[in-house]
């Protein structure tokens, strides 16, 4: 397991330092200049991109770059002086996570329950109504899907707060909409999972034995059907994460993903690549982690063999 989470990290490190190299190129060769407007002069223009070291050649400017990243500093932001990359995350992801973990709870919750439903339920009609239900929230982008709830719940109805995010009330409507999809997705593994292990030869055995209905469905099918969300767990979260930049911006919540959409419209250079940067380690750390708790969980998994 120790030689699997070297390896994991070993290529975490190589997929950051292509992520790093491809963003950086990509942001350079974006039209225009980050101090470009319209009440600038041309020679201050030239001055500002001097001072910031905009004015050197690609090779110097992403030497530098690495060698600051090195040194864990993400540089300064071209758009508000004097404040760091570093201080921008350090601000805003706290606000980010607890949306994110709001919405990965609310989803692992509510998807597991319904889930389980959907495959022990002895009506059609209900099976029908729950599968139908979770592809249209796996079809709906959680951002159309923010709109809406806004629109009905915080303009039409008026009864959950639309701006911000200040008080519990505030965060109902993004982790909602944050948390649909996840939902539907893992409802239908779930639902999947668990069907399949309710067919299994052990399950037989138990009820021989004369186990609880309780017992069986939640202390042995369960277990084994959560494997796979458990996989999932990862990557969701990082979803849950990344996906959040849209619908913070939707809120006015002033997050890293308010911060990423304002330095994308900006050209704010060093912004997009700190923020792409933090995004790719948490994207990594999270699938690792995940990886690590199947092992945990089901110790026939073996990661070296993976």
């Amino acid at each position: 397991m120790i030689r699997y989470i070297l390896k994991r990290l070993a290529m975490g490190v190589i997929t950051l330092f292509f992520l790093i190299t491809i963003t950086f190129f990509l942001t350079r060769i974006m039209p225009g200049s980050p101090f470009d407007t319209a009440n600038i002069s041309p020679t201050m223009l030239e001055t500002l991109e001097r001072n910031y070291g905009l004015d050197k050649p690609l090779d110097q400017q992403y030497v530098k770059y690495l060698s600051d990243i090195f040194h864990g500093d993400l540089g300064l932001s071209y758009k508000k002086p004097g404040l760091t990359v570093n201080q921008i995350i350090a601000r805003g992801f706290p606000i980010t996570l607890r949306l994110g973990a709001g919405a990965f709870i609310l989803a692992l919750i509510i998807g597991i329950i319904v889930g389980i439903c959907m495959s022990v339920t002895g009506s059609e009609i209900n099976r029908g109504m729950l599968l139908t239900l979770s592809t249209l929230g796996v079809s709906i982008p959680n951002f159309v899907l923010a709109i809406l709830l806004m629109m009905i719940f915080g303009v039409s109805l008026k009864w959950l707060p639309t701006l911000g995010l200040t008080t519990p009330k505030h965060y109902i409507l993004p982790v909602v909409s944050l948390a649909v999809y996840p939902i539907a997705e893992i409802s239908r593994l779930v639902h999947s999972s668990y069907t399949e292990e309710m067919n299994q030869d052990y399950v037989l055995m138990a009820r021989e034995k004369g186990l609880s209905v309780f017992q069986i469905r939640f202390k042995h099918i369960l277990k084994n059907a959560l494997l796979p969300v458990i996989t999932v767990s990862g990557p969701l979260f990082a979803f849950l994460i990344t996906g959040s930049f849209v619908v913070e911006s939707i809120f006015t919540i002033p997050g890293i993903g308010k911060e990423f959409v304002n330095s994308i419209n900006n050209r704010d250079y060093t912004v997009i690549m700190g923020l792409t940067i933090f995004v790719g380690a948490i994207v990594i750390a999270a699938n690792l982690l995940s990886d690590i708790v199947c092992v945990l969980v089901d110790p026939r998994i073996r990661l070296d063999k993976k």
